[in-house]
This record gives structure tokens, sequence and C-alpha cells, in this order.
């Protein structure tokens, strides 16, 4: 059977959602996580956007270790000179670099002629090889290319020197029966075909992205590129876990396999999910709520005989385990401990000691903690950026008629402050008492909240999103006070606003911090 690479693109395609923007750590912490799902190639960023994206690349590159570290770039001298530096240190480097195809991006985008755009990317495969083994080549807009000029385009990049050729539905415009009849197409057609992996990289505008990229695959694509989640630009990219997944259930189908370790895919998706601030819809493939839950008495009833009668995939499969020990308020550490340990959470004394505190909160005010209340404690933690305001103390009063009213206390530095606005609701009072206390000017762009589990005890995960001129970040909260978990949710954004201003080298004024 033959192996199938997966490429993940999540913290450069996926991170160019909008609003999905996350910290180095966080990018740093995803990619971990990645390496130890077993995906073969990481696409760490655009190195030469900003330096805050080359920081995080490099810092992969130096860190991560398993999968080809890759960062994509224009064909341009540039572009790439920064991906060659930012994933040197890697322990398996690649260069991406990706140059339009289709006659309306070279008419309209590129305003070149078919000769000179090929030549630009000759040039640009030359010239990465000069500086790394491993060079990949895209072609732009693949989907809506001239067949025979996409065929001569990769012929030539292969001799050139490229590695990997990836052909790309940019715009989502591939159906799959011509997508599959397209790769048949290219691999009797290409004669040096042989001399690269053949990668597919599908975007979900027409709702095929995951359709058309198994269509690749069985026409002999040995590489698929998406994100988690299906996450990325306008309706996403091709959902990887479905990939997967379909590949494992049907491999007399599909003739190919892939070495991702199953079991890490559930966290994997909520990882991401939690970081991005994007909730997995219950109705997802694979990872949804729903999707080993059964109201139907008809499927109910087959179930309790054989699960099999109504599932194909067992939940044990992707990570979702059951255990015999109940956590409650009286549990000890070394109980928290062999839960976290079978969810794949690993951390040291200190760490536990940390989170254990913070699992007697929710114990307190909860009969049951059940997984999904752990991974939310474990999502709730801080990742990489340092705390200027922590929230203290919070109080409110909502009463029908009657203007509601919230005070806030922060610590600032090494001062508790507080302040009381009034607001449309107890939540919005609480985000002005916040503003005053914080002096940032930001916009709320979107709020949401989701109970972590069912019943009335349930822990509530709040998610903002909040823009700071025209930087967006995610912020997050959990407790079992939904109020309180969108306060925290607030400051934590807060939080990265003044990392984000600091990282970008600008100065902030913080009430009574140096």
């Amino acid at each position: 059977m033959r192996k199938v690479d997966i490429f993940d693109t999540t913290l450069r395609d996926g991170e160019q959602s909008p609003g999905c923007s996350l910290n180095g750590a966080e990018k740093l912490e995803i990619a971990h996580q990645l390496a130890r799902l077993g995906v073969d190639v990481v696409e760490a960023g655009f190195a030469a956007s900003s330096p805050g994206d080359f920081a995080a690349v490099r810092t992969i590159a130096e860190q991560v270790r398993g999968p080809v570290v890759t960062a994509l770039a224009r064909g341009v001298k540039s572009d790439i000179d920064a991906v060659a530096k930012a994933v040197k240190p890697a322990e398996r480097p690649r260069i991406h670099i990706v140059v339009s195809a289709s006659n309306i991006h070279l008419e309209r985008k590129m305003r070149k002629s078919k000769d000179d755009v090929l030549q630009m990317g000759i040039d640009s495969v030359r010239y990465a090889r000069s500086l790394c083994d491993d060079v990949e080549y895209s072609t732009e807009d693949a989907s809506r290319a001239d067949l025979d000029y996409l065929c001569r385009t990769l012929e030539e990049v292969i001799k050139a020197g490229a590695t990997v050729v990836n052909i790309p539905d940019t715009v989502g415009f591939a159906v799959p029966g011509e997508w599959y009849e397209a790769f048949s197409a290219i691999m009797h057609r290409v004669p040096n075909i042989d001399k690269a992996k053949i990668s597919v990289h599908c975007h979900n505008d027409l709702g095929m992205a995951t359709a058309n990229s198994l269509e690749a695959i069985r026409a002999g694509a040995t590489q698929v590129e998406g994100c988690f989640n299906g996450i990325g630009e306008r309706a996403g990219n091709a959902s990887l876990e479905e990939i997967i997944m379909a590949v494992h259930m049907r491999p007399d189908y599909y003739n190919a396999r892939t070495n991702i370790k199953l079991d890490e895919i559930y966290r994997t998706c909520h990882l991401i999910s939690n970081r991005m601030g994007m909730p997995i819809p219950r109705n997802k493939a694979v990872v949804g709520g729903n999707a080993f839950a059964h109201s139907s008495g008809i499927h109910q009833d087959g179930i309790l005989k054989d699960r099999q009668n109504y599932e194909i995939i067992s939940p044990e499969l992707i990570g979702l385990k059951s255990h015999d020990i109940v956590l409650t308020a009286r549990s000890g550490r070394a109980a928290l401990n062999y839960r976290l340990s079978a969810l794949g959470y690993e951390f040291s004394k200190e760490d536990l000691d940390a989170t254990y505190k913070r699992f007697l909160e929710v114990a307190d005010r909860k009969k049951e903690v059940f997984d999904e209340d752990l991974r939310a404690i474990m999502d709730d933690q801080v990742v990489g950026s340092e705390e200027t305001f922590v929230l203290e103390h919070l109080a409110f009063s909502s009463v029908s008629g009657e203007e509601p009213n919230a005070s806030v206390e922060l610590r600032i530095g090494d001062e508790v402050k507080q302040a009381t606005s009034e607001g449309d609701g107890p939540i919005d009072a609480a985000y002005k008492a916040v503003d005053m206390l914080t002096d940032l000017t930001v916009k709320l762009e979107d709020y949401g909240v989701r109970a972590v589990t069912g019943g009335q005890e349930a822990m509530g995960e709040a998610t903002v999103k909040v823009r700071d001129d025209d930087h967006y970040v995610t912020g997050r909260g959990a407790s079992t006070d939904v109020v309180e978990a969108s306060v925290l949710a607030y400051v934590n954004a807060m939080n990265k606003i003044v990392e984000e201003r600091l990282r970008r080298g600008g100065k902030i004024a913080i009430p009574n911090v140096p």
C-alpha cells in the first residue's frame, strides 16, 4: 500500500483565517502536538511576512523533532532566503515555493506570460535547491490552469530540482470526478513525475475539499495537505482528520495508508480548536460532540447490542477513553494525574500542583469532574504569555428593570486595582470595567460561550476575538460561572494584546506598571 504523507498547514493557511492568530508559544505547542500525532510535514508559517512569523518558524525548526518543517515563500529570492534561514535548524528542513499557474492568475495577478512565469518557477527552484535539499513547488490555482501548461510546468520544476510538486485547488473550483481525472492525466503525461512526491491541497469553497483530496489520493497522490478541523482561508481547507480516517477505514478503496497515531486525533483537534478560538461544530465528522451520540430508539437498541451496528469508528480509536475512576473534590493528586496522563497530558510536579489547585476550584462547584472538564481546565492554562493583568475578584448585579453593573479587580504589577461600570448586561458591564483598568482601546469582534458538558453544573467555556488596530487576538476562559468565564477570556485577550504590541516593538503605557 502507498504511504501518503500528511502535510499540516494549520500554522500557515489555518492561521490566515480571520481571528485565528496565534502567539509564538501557542504555535510551538501545536507543532509539538502535531509531532506527537505523527504528521510528516509541519508548515510553520510564512517566514517573510513578518519578524514575528519568522521567529515562530525558527523556534519550531529548532525545537520540534520528527516532522519535516517548512514555510511558504513566493517565487522571489528574498522570500526563499527568509525560509531557508528560518528552517535551517530543523532536523528535516524544506523550502515551499508557490507560483501561480492558471491563466486568470497569470493575466490578472502576475501580469506575465506563461513562459516568463515558468522561468520564474525554474529559477526559484534552482536557487532554493542551492540552499536546501528538499524543495516543494506549488502550482497555485492549478484547478483552473490549462492542463498542458500545468504538465509542462511540473516537468520543468522537477528537472530543476523540486522534490515535491503540489497541485492545489486554491479556490475550491474542482469537483471530485474531474479532479481524479486531472491527477490521473498528470501521472501519465509528466514523464519525470516519478522523481518527485505528488501533493494535493484543496479548499472548501464548494464543500468538496475532503472529497477532492481523497480522489487525488486514489489517483496516486503521495502527500495530502490540509488543516485539522478544516480551518483555513475562506471556507477552509480539507479536513485532515476526515481524510486520515477515510484512508484508515477504506484501505481497500484508496490503496493507501498513513503513519498517523490515531489515538492523538481527538486531542489534536480540540487543542487547535481551543487555541484558535474556533469551536468544533457538534455535528462535525470524526471529532464533533455528536459523532458518538445516539438519540434514535432504533439506533440506541442497535448500539446496546453491538456498537458496530451504527458506528464504524470507535471512540477509543481517536483517543476518546472512558475511565472507572470518578473525580470529585475529595480526589487526590494521584487520581488527577492518572486521568490527565490517560488523556495524554504530561507535566512536572510544579505544573501538576498548579493544575490541581485549578481542579479543586472546579470540583468544589461540581459533584463530578468529567474528562471534558479536565480538557477545559488544561486548555484554560495560559500558554507562553506573560500575565500583565490577573483577575482577582469579580462581582456583578443584574436585576429586571435596573441597569446591570459589575465590579472588577485586576492585579496589575504589584498592585490590585478596582473599577465599576454599568452596561447592557453583566458581561458588557464587566468588559467596560476591564477597559477602564487596562486603558487599552480595542474592539470586541466576536464572543461565544458553550457548555463543556451537559447539566446545570456544566463548565462554561468562553471565547472572544478582539481587534487591536489591524491585529486580532483570541482570548479564552473557563468556569462554572459563565460571566466569570467571559471575563477571564477578555482578560486573557488583553494580556495577548500587550504581548503582541511589545513583540511588534511598540511601547505601551499600563497603569502602575513601569
